[in-house]
This record gives C-alpha cells, sequence and structure tokens, in this order.
C-alpha cells in the first residue's frame, strides 16, 4: 500500500513511459528556442510543453504531437513489458470467472474454447500460420472485459506469432 493514498504500488506490474527520456530530448530539441516557441511548433499549449519538459505526464494527444515534433516513435518512451506472473491465457480466464453477468457454466464453457484454442495454436507446427480470432461472446461480457479480454488474446496471437516466426512452434 501507499502510504499517502492508500492505493496499492501496482508500478512494479505496469508498463511505464520514460518521461525523465520525453522531457530531456524536449529541452534538446528546444535549444535556443523559447517554451512558447518550441510549444507553437509542437502544436501544444505552453503550459502543456513546460509541464512535459519537467517530467509530467502528457495527455495522449499532446504525446504524438510531442513525438511528431521530435520525430520519434511515441514507442521508444515505453519501458520494456514487464514479465507476467499470471499468463495471459490464466488471466483472461480469472476475468471470465469474475464476471457476475455470466453463469458458471457459461464462463467455463467461454473458458474452455479459449484454453482449447490456446493449447492448439501454442503446439502448431511452424507450417501452421497463427490464426486470429474475434470473440463473439463479448457483447454479453461486463463493462471492460471485452477491451482486457481483446488485450490479452492480441497479446497471446504476437507471442504465438512471434513463436512460430522464430521456429519454436
Amino acid at each position: 500500500m501507499d502510504d499517502v493514498t492508500g492505493a496499492s504500488d501496482t508500478s512494479a506490474s505496469v508498463e511505464g513511459l520514460d518521461l525523465a527520456r520525453l522531457g530531456e530530448m524536449l529541452r534538446e530539441r528546444r535549444g535556443k528556442l523559447s517554451l512558447r516557441q518550441a510549444a507553437a511548433e509542437a502544436g501544444v499549449s505552453f503550459s502543456t510543453f513546460t509541464r512535459v519538459e519537467a517530467g509530467a505526464q502528457p495527455d495522449l494527444t499532446s504525446f504524438t504531437l510531442l513525438c511528431a515534433w521530435l520525430g520519434v516513435s511515441p514507442g521508444q518512451f515505453f519501458a520494456p513489458v514487464i514479465e507476467r506472473q499470471v499468463a495471459p491465457i490464466d488471466e483472461a480466464i480469472a476475468h471470465l470467472a469474475a464476471d457476475p453477468r455470466l453463469a458458471p457454466d457459461a464462463a467455463s464453457k467461454i473458458a474452455d474454447v479459449l484454453r482449447n484454442m490456446y493449447d492448439v495454436l501454442a503446439k502448431a507446427p511452424a507450417q501452421r500460420q497463427v490464426v486470429a480470432c474475434h470473440l463473439r461472446a463479448a457483447s454479453v461480457l461486463r463493462p471492460g472485459v471485452p477491451h482486457r479480454l481483446n488485450s490479452l488474446l492480441g497479446e497471446m496471437h504476437d507471442k504465438l506469432a512471434a513463436r512460430v516466426a522464430g521456429g519454436e512452434l
């Protein structure tokens, strides 16, 4: 728990944005330009430019505008993905099991489908292509769950595709 807010410290499990590096690059790129001139060139407000250069986190629009002004990919400011303690498939199944709108039997059936797809794709020979899938049950899931499932399934797909491309499967 955080002493000040009482919130749990999840920083170890959250992908971080390297705000110090972003601020440093903004200062370097700005050079002798004033903050107002640099902000105008970048297409963000003076206050946003000043805060981000000092290390504050920008909103998504400002972040992309600043990256464009710097001429760099936004992806370079993200720290490497931290290794998960729980496999994505197990996390997806746990979300299904916790969804109060799903009967336990329905959650179990969807989990079986996911587990079977994962097992088949993880054991597929290298000649097989990784198959993208669409979860049709998304419309009946609790708000937010389809987005999380989509993210987890996307990660599973990307990891499997990387393993297939790397000749591991």
